[in-house]
Formats: structure tokens, C-alpha cells, sequence
């Protein structure tokens, strides 16, 4: 794999080192800049590539591959060339694009989540950012990635005409989705975790004072332990060894 100075290994994921403002400046830029598909890397992300080698050609592949979580950035910080690394924040992300690209011709795709939640999205986006171009939404069937559920999804992006695709699936799954949309468009495909479902408001969102000290994790494994347990007690304890690594 070609060495992108711009990148910082984190265990075994290469993550770029930048800034909130110019990753979104760079997806305001959609239309103009091939950017491709872009990861937002947090502490579980590492830990699935420290794992899955498929994953792990995805968030070191073409793209970007941000930096999401508190964790990821301090590891970052701690490296030689990572010192200037900033949070991206992947829900603060995808509204700050919405709003700051209202006003233009940014086109934008909603990819995930349940049929209520993206019904409850549209409806939220058309009231607080109500100059923001939604080109077109699916909700795919909940069922293991293929190349049908790809091949209709990036015939649904072309045909909407689409600048940025959203992916709101979780990791891996919305980032192996984005990989795949963005080699068969040439467009930009986002993922994105659980901004559709905070900004819908079906799941509540962390205060921001925890978002800011790191702790939005312990919020998130608190409203929904059944579903997150692993994520943040068993992933958070391998991250810890696999930064030490780094």
C-alpha cells in the first residue's frame, strides 16, 4: 500500500490527521473533488481491523479515513506527525455539511436505518436545514451485505443524482457499503453510525459537555447496554493494547 504522510497508524488502521473544518470543507467540495468513500474511525473501528482483513483494506484504502472518538485522536496525538489531529465528530459532521450546504447545489443521498427513522429524518432535515437538497433516501432490507443491495443502491444514488451518499449502518457494514458505492459511482459515500438516528431522535444523543471530555461512550452503553456492551467494555480494554502498540 502507497504511505500517505498524511496518515497516522493507529494499531493497524491508517487514519488521517485533519480538522473538523477541513473535513467539511472537503465534503461542501463534493461536487468538484473526487473524494470517494469516507470512514469515521473510532476506538471499534481499530479493533475491527486489528481483526478482519477486509475491513482493514477499507478504513486503509482509497478515501479518507477520519478520526472519530476521543480515544482515537489522543493515540493520534501521541505520534510523530498526528500532534495537530482534531475530532470528527461523524453526527456533528453530517449536520454541519446539511446546514452549510444549503444555498448550493450540494445533492444529498439518505442510505439506512429503519423506514420510521428515515421518514422521521427527512421530516427533521426539511425543518431545521430547509434549504438542504435531499436527492433521495433508502432503507434497505436488514440482511448481510451482497452485491444486489449494492448494485441497487448506487443506481438509486446515480439516478438521484446524488453528491454525497449518507450511510447510516454501523461499523463495518456502512463502510465496506460506502467502499463498494463509491468505486461503481465515482460519487462520495459517507458513513456515518448513528447520526440518522439523532438527528430523527428515535435514540437520544449525549450532552454535549460529554461529548467534549470524551465520555460520549459511557452514554451510549448506559441507554442501550444490551446492544452496546461489547463495543465499549470488551473493544475499549483491546483498544487501550493495540494505541499501547502503536
Amino acid at each position: 500500500m502507497h504511505e500517505d504522510p498524511n496518515r497516522v497508524s493507529v494499531g493497524n488502521a491508517r487514519v488521517h490527521v485533519t480538522t473538523f473544518e477541513d473535513a467539511v470543507e472537503a465534503l461542501l467540495n463534493a461536487r468538484e473533488r473526487e473524494i470517494g468513500s469516507v470512514r469515521l474511525v473510532n476506538a471499534w473501528c481499530v479493533v475491527l481491523a486489528e481483526d478482519d482483513d477486509a475491513y482493514r483494506q477499507v478504513v486503509n484504502g482509497p478515501g479518507l479515513s477520519l478520526p472519530d472518538g476521543a480515544p482515537v485522536v489522543a493515540a493520534m496525538r501521541k505520534q510523530s506527525g498526528g500532534e495537530s489531529a482534531q475530532r470528527v465528530r461523524g453526527p456533528s459532521l453530517f449536520e454541519a455539511v446539511l446546514e452549510r450546504g444549503q444555498h448550493t447545489e450540494l445533492r444529498h443521498f439518505l442510505l439506512g436505518g429503519a423506514p420510521d427513522t428515515l421518514e422521521a429524518l427527512i421530516a427533521k432535515i426539511g425543518a431545521k436545514y430547509p434549504d438542504a437538497t435531499i436527492a433521495g433516501s433508502w432503507s434497505p432490507p436488514f440482511v448481510p451485505l451482497d452485491d444486489a443491495t449494492t448494485t441497487r443502491a448506487a443506481e438509486m444514488a446515480t439516478s438521484a443524482r446524488a453528491d454525497i451518499i449518507w450511510v447510516g449502518m454501523g461499523a463495518p457494514k456502512q463502510d465496506i457499503l460506502a467502499a463498494r458505492i463509491a468505486e461503481r459511482t465515482g460519487r462520495t459515500a459517507v458513513g456515518v453510525g448513528a447520526a440518522f438516528d439523532f438527528l430523527a431522535g428515535t435514540v437520544r444523543e449525549a450532552p454535549v459537555w460529554m461529548q467534549r471530555v470524551g465520555m460520549e461512550w459511557l452514554f451510549r452503553l448506559l441507554a442501550e447496554p444490551r446492544r452496546l456492551w461489547k463495543r465499549y467494555l470488551v473493544g475499549n480494554v483491546r483498544f487501550l493494547f493495540i494505541a499501547g502498540r502503536s
